[in-house]
């Protein structure tokens, strides 16, 4: 589904560029180098042109340039474009605002002209104080220390006094704000590993990981940061024990944040982005349907926005993050035949966007893509899907690797391709055991698959309805949970007890639960 693309970082870079962003380059180079450096025009031009990053025919595009020449030339090509980008970009971003006047203020410095350092270190300090960017902050403080330990400026003795306190306070909050984003990075990256908590095991490493990281009295912070990197520490420790009303409720704190200070949307949008895709994701795992509608809308409509426009990265990443949700719906209500026309639009724009997105990414969707086919009946193009994760040998998420194989045993047990279900039932076995992710509902589910071979077409459906029966009652326990997640075993196997369409199914328990009082429900979460 994915092309290929170069890892040559000039290359990716220049074939990132936006139409504004190549004429504000060529503008940029003519007017600020030397005849000599118009070359690398020549160079832009010639990797502009490529399809896909090829040196040899780099080199005949480009006869007044040898081979040993070409990489000093690249390297000074892609200095000139970052220097053109930080030109055209700084208006637009905080940081980059802040970068630039902490330069000004050096300049300055050197140049001995320190209280017109001074003066640019205090406008910075106040943008940098209304957007909370306090890593900044001390940088400033820091430079603005220096001067006046060195120089006599006639600053106040009051003034002097609030310096330095300020620099305390700064340096307790970075400290506080560093040991909770380490806090949320880590359980964000046991999960990409892992998944959920496959076991009691897993559950107690993990609350006694957060117990010995979490600060006292976190509850009681009021910063924004800190506060933000507590709600997603939460979220990612709810998430990864399935403890789905806490999982909900701080991704919902992690979005109110936002909500009350909405500058800081455009200032922290990636936060934001993330936020509204496990807040959808939340809602999802609890199957809280009016709400979910009622949130993605409100992501579609935030996609529309000048801020979420404003750069690839997070309007691609918007874009993904909606579209899975957009099939997370379909897979709630058991409208599948309606998703499958998503599936090539999709898998069009994961391709346009290659150059910006990770393999989880990739994984995720394929993963949705064959459940999609699965539930529809096409289960020839679901295996197309699960082959794709079967094959890539990635070293993320285990626990998805483990239900394609899953899935695609189930795929190949619906087509009827017995000769390959029992050597297919013993390798998933191995594989599932060997990641410890065998739980009460796969082993019921390996153990009529081992029996099924002997059962007469007659005798089947008593044994389906033996199989549903034992594992019904697992729905709610949480270690087991984790099965249903990503393979609604209980809703096939009703499928076939009942002789109905899985999308029928689905659709009947979706239309059943929306007279759950949902509401009561969520805003005691809250």
């Amino acid at each position: 589904m994915m092309a290929n693309r170069s890892a040559d970082i000039l290359f990716q870079l220049i074939h990132s560029l936006e139409k504004s962003e190549k004429r504000h380059f060529k503008l940029y180079i003519k007017r600020s180098s030397a005849k000599e450096d118009l070359k690398i025009v020549q160079l832009f031009d010639a990797l502009d042109s490529l399809a896909e990053y090829d040196e040899k025919l780099l080199l005949k595009k480009l006869p007044f340039v040898t081979k040993p020449q070409l990489s000093n030339l690249k390297t000074h090509l892609y200095k000139q474009l970052l220097a053109s980008l930080r030109l055209l970009k700084t208006t637009e971003n905080t940081d980059l605002q802040l970068s630039e006047h902490m330069d000004n203020a050096r300049l300055l410095y050197n140049k001995g002209l320190k209280l017109q350092s001074l003066k640019i270190l205090e406008r910075a300090k106040e943008i940098a104080k209304a957007n909370n960017k306090f890593n900044f902050l001390a940088q400033l403080i820091s430079l603005e220390k220096k001067i006046e330990t060195l120089h006599i400026t006639r600053s106040s003795l009051e003034k002097t006094q609030g310096l330095t306190q300020e620099a305390t306070e700064i340096s307790d909050h970075i400290d506080r704000v560093t040991k909770l984003s380490n806090l949320a990075l880590l359980l964000y990256r046991w999960y990409v590993q892992n998944g959920h908590a496959r076991n009691e095991q897993d559950e107690k490493k993990i609350k006694e990981f957060f117990k010995n990281n979490v600060p006292p009295h976190a509850e009681k912070l009021s910063d924004f940061y800190e506060k933000l990197y507590l709600y997603q520490s939460y979220s990612w420790y709810a998430f990864i024990r399935q403890d789905f009303l806490m999982y909900y409720r701080y991704s919902q704190k992690w979005i109110d944040l936002f909500d009350n200070e909405p500058q800081m949307i455009a200032v922290e949008t990636g936060h934001y982005v993330k936020g509204m895709h496990n807040l959808l994701n939340s809602l999802y795992d609890l199957r809280y349907h009016e709400k979910f509608s009622v949130v993605l809308k409100k992501f579609e409509e935030y996609a529309e926005t000048n801020v979420a426009r404003h750069h690839d990265n997070f309007r691609i990443h918007t874009f993904i993050y909606i579209y899975g949700a957009k099939i997370n719906q379909h897979l709630m209500t058991g409208t599948f035949k309606e998703s499958l026309s998503l599936i090539p639009y999709v898998e069009a724009k994961l391709t346009e966007y290659a150059l910006y997105i990770d393999r989880h990414r990739i994984l995720v969707f394929n993963y949705k893509f064959a459940n999609l086919y699965f539930c529809s009946g096409e289960y020839a193009r679901s295996i197309d899907y699960l082959q794709k994760i079967i094959n890539d040998h990635v070293d993320l998420r285990y626990d998805i690797q483990c239900y394609a194989r899953l899935l695609h045993l189930i795929a190949h047990y619906e087509l009827g391709n017995d000769e390959i279900i029992e050597s297919l039932t013993k390798s998933v076995y191995r594989f599932m055991a060997k990641m410890k992710n065998l739980t009460v509902v796969e082993e019921e589910m390996f153990r009529f698959l081992r029996k099924s071979f002997d059962i007469s077409p007659r005798k089947l459906k008593p044994e389906l309805e033996n199989l549903l029966n034992k594992i019904k009652h697992l729905e709610k326990n949480r270690f087991e949970t984790r099965s249903f997640v990503y393979l609604d075993i209980i809703s096939w196997l009703e499928s076939k007890v009942y002789e109905k369409p899985l999308s029928e199914i689905i659709h009947d328990k979706y239309r059943k639960s929306l007279v759950k009082p949902e509401k009561t429900v969520l805003s005691e979460a809250s």
